[in-house]
């Protein structure tokens, strides 16, 4: 229809129309975007190159062509073949999302262009992503398979090899401190002979930079200001299985404050502002504490307001005397406000519930430490896992800020399961259904029921923690409990209970807490054929069945940053519980309980002190305190390593008959376990436990304490929690009972 010619002839012509043939995925008009020429221009032979050479520009193309069918441009082209898919294979140390992520940055991705001068490009990203991970000896074969409609599959396959190993790591050039003490402190290195199971010797070159970065910080928190990581020779042995490091450095001099000063607009009371000064003329210029310094007064400024508030160091050194001159120089920015306060990730929880815990209002001032308090409420919710706060302007305004709060929810119903093991019992078992998040309300309904040989347990309990706005908590409790206590291992009798309470809490402070509730509790004995002659005694006095009138009141103070996995603050407990005057038995019981958070090393070790004291004793008409109230001790929730409720005084036949003093403490080094230390669901310590029960606080001795140590380990599972724990007891006797291993488990739903 059209005469053809082999290219465009060389006379010029004026183009009417542009054609491109030999399209299959790529549109038209992508590639007149590329054209440099347009319908209407002239056009000659002189111009085919750059026209060519535009089109080959966008990598699309395996060929183009030019010819004229009169003044119509026709344009040829062979795409070159997509991606359909690319597969990898072999690949254990990096997952799959991983490598196409790191092709996707290269432009190798599917759907795009393929161009086989790229797989030289593909195979040396794939080797750096390995190489970066300490595998020198990785071998990547790459095959492109052709398919139907011009498209083509790249199947990768990996051998990764063995991690090179790190024979010795060497500091040239340190004179004010030991190579050992410096390398200490790095991630790399040999490991000690007893950590078998350490990748310490595993060489990564994150790794190494987070250890540079470590003796960056060594010295110039020391006032070493002028300290130099000179270079960093990293060398791998033939065979490439032996990397020998080797770091040169310039200690310099170490540094002194001779006068610290602020600068810029400051707004507040320069005072006020100096006491935030973690430096005093005479200390060493130290990097760690200038940047405190400067957070603090961040955050002062963020609490009036400023929430972009820049402070900046500018020391000024003194090379012949050893001293700097700092000047701390204040931006504080604009006052802002919050404009709105925007949640997501609340899939279940409705809205409301999450605002009320908030103490950032908006439409109020930005104020750093009431957004930082409201990030620890929220965390402290049982239904929440984690909280992040992202502070983002409003588009257009210098003084408005949005709050955007990202939560991610955890299972908050439970089907839980306590387990345990005994020579005498065999398994036990606890079963009990909750919802602290019910119907996404914030409120707690919980149902349990244990049928184990020792307990048959029914129970109703149901809490509003926001029974009025100000945050009073109102809540009721139903029970019926039969216990056999001889199952137990304790003192020989039947009691059957039921009864009920209405409880209220109401908020002092933002830490303090005052509970109390009030309720009726019946309770029935009937003794053992073989009961102890102290059991006789008492219902001979008192008789079967006691009807009991109870108040309770509590008083606690708490700063912890989570009520599951803490990390950090203090929990107080103060208790008193009472059967009030007109009771068939009159008595009442004291307790309090200690309990300090402490971070140890960043995020990954927090030590922990708990210590309860409890003390009960009878009043009014009532000679002796009933044995059914007392406390007894050993378990997994007192001292790990011995028999639940072992410990303390015996009756005349030998069994546990519990006591009206005890004292029970412990301390744990918590941290995540090695094979997931990224986990925020599972939790070991290495802990020691003391405790005992006594028959009254006048009996009281050390030496009487029982304790223990071990290893125990918690995992917040997708089933429920599990608790595993593996003690050793010392200072027993031979008359205790001693359980190495105990457990509990549960289920989630």
């Amino acid at each position: 229809m059209f005469a053809a010619v082999p290219q465009a002839q060389a006379e010029s012509f004026v183009v009417r129309d542009i054609e491109v043939e030999g399209l299959e995925r790529i549109a038209p008009g992508t590639v007149f975007t590329y054209l440099p020429l347009k319908v209407g221009d002239a056009f000659d032979e002189r111009q085919s190159a750059d026209v060519v050479r535009a089109l080959f520009r966008t990598g699309f193309f395996d060929d183009v062509e030019l010819r004229r069918r009169g003044d119509v441009l026709v344009v040829f082209v062979t795409e070159r073949p997509a991606i359909a898919d690319i597969r990898f294979s072999g690949n254990k140390d990096i997952p799959k999302d991983q490598l196409e992520e790191a092709l996707k940055e290269v432009g190798i991705t599917k759907g795009r262009v393929f161009n086989r001068s790229v797989l030289e490009r593909l195979e040396r990203e794939l080797r750096q992503q390995y190489f970066a991970r300490g595998k020198y000896n990785v071998k990547i074969d790459v095959e492109v398979e052709e398919l139907p409609r011009n498209r083509v599959d790249i199947d990768i396959t990996i051998s990764e090899g063995k991690v090179a190993k790190i024979r010795k790591v060497t500091i040239v050039g340190n004179e004010d401190f030991d190579e050992d003490d410096l390398l200490d402190d790095f991630d790399s290195g040999i490991p000690s002979w007893w950590a078998i199971f350490s990748s310490r010797d595993e060489y990564s070159k994150q790794k190494l930079g987070g250890d540079l970065e470590r003796l960056r910080s060594t010295y110039l928190d020391r006032g070493y200001a002028e300290f130099n990581i000179d270079s960093t020779q990293v060398a791998i042995t033939p065979d490439k299985r032996d990397i020998y490091v080797t770091v040169n450095v310039d200690e310099g001099n170490q540094y002194r404050i001779r006068s610290i000063k602020l600068a810029g607009n400051a707004l507040l009371p320069e005072d006020d502002l100096m006491a935030l000064v973690d430096l005093e003329p005479g200390d060493v210029f130290a990097r760690a504490r200038v940047t405190n310094s400067i957070t603090r007064i961040t955050d002062r400024l963020g609490d009036a307001g400023y929430a972009f508030a820049n402070v900046n160091a500018i020391p000024e050194l003194d090379e012949e005397s050893r001293e700097v001159d700092l000047t701390l120089f204040i931006d504080p920015g604009k006052r802002v406000y919050v404009r709105r306060i925007n949640f997501q990730g609340n899939y279940k929880t409705r809205d409301e519930v999450l605002r009320r815990e908030l103490r950032q209002m908006e439409a109020g001032w930005y104020a750093a430490s009431q957004i930082n308090r409201s990030k620890i409420r929220l965390q402290r919710l049982p239904y929440i896992a984690d909280v992040n706060v992202r502070t983002r302007r409003v588009p257009g305004t210098d003084d408005q800020v949005d709050l955007d709060i990202s939560v991610v929810e955890r299972l908050a119903g439970s089907f839980s399961i306590g387990a345990g093991y005994s020579q005498s019992e065999g398994l036990l078992f606890n079963i009990a259904v909750s919802e602290d998040n019910f119907m996404g309300s914030g409120k707690r309904v919980a149902i349990n029921a244990n049928t184990s040989s020792v307990n048959t347990i029914y129970n109703l309990s149901y809490t509003n923690p926001y029974h009025t706005i100000d945050g009073v908590s109102r809540g009721f409790n139903v029970f019926f409990r039969e216990t056999d206590a001889e199952e137990a291992n304790v003192t020989r009798y039947f009691a059957n209970r039921w009864g009920g309470n209405i409880n209220y809490g109401i908020p002092l402070t933002e830490y303090d807490y005052f509970r109390f509730s009030f309720g009726y509790e019946d309770t029935e004995i009937v003794l053992a054929d073989t009961a102890a002659q102290e059991l006789q005694d008492f219902i001979a006095a008192y008789g079967e069945e006691y009807a009991a009138y109870k108040v309770e009141a509590s008083y606690t103070h708490d700063t912890r940053n989570r009520t599951v996995f803490a990390d950090s603050g203090n929990l107080q407990r103060i208790s008193a519980e009472t059967a009030v005057p007109g009771s068939d038995v009159e008595y009442y019981k004291l307790g309090y309980n200690f309990r300090q958070f402490v971070p140890v090393w960043k995020d990954r070790l927090t030590f922990s002190v708990d210590a309860k004291v409890d003390y009960a004793s009878e009043y009014g008409s009532t000679d002796a305190m009933p044995f059914f109230e007392h406390y007894f001790a050993g378990g997994s929730r007192s001292v790990r390593g011995y028999k639940d409720l072992s410990l303390g005084p015996r009756d005349s036949l030998g069994d546990p008959l519990g006591g009206t003093f005890r004292t029970v403490g412990s301390m744990e080094l918590l941290f995540p376990p090695p094979m997931a230390p990224e986990s925020r669901s599972t939790r070991m310590s290495l802990f020691v436990d003391a405790g005992q029960v006594y028959e009254d606080y006048d009996t009281f001795t050390a030496d009487e304490l029982r304790a223990s140590y071990g290893v125990g380990f918690t995992w917040l599972s997708p089933v429920g929690p599990l608790t595993f724990s593996l003690a050793k007891a010392f200072n027993d006797q031979p008359e205790d009972d001693l359980e190495t291993f105990q457990f509990t488990l549960g289920a989630a739903f």
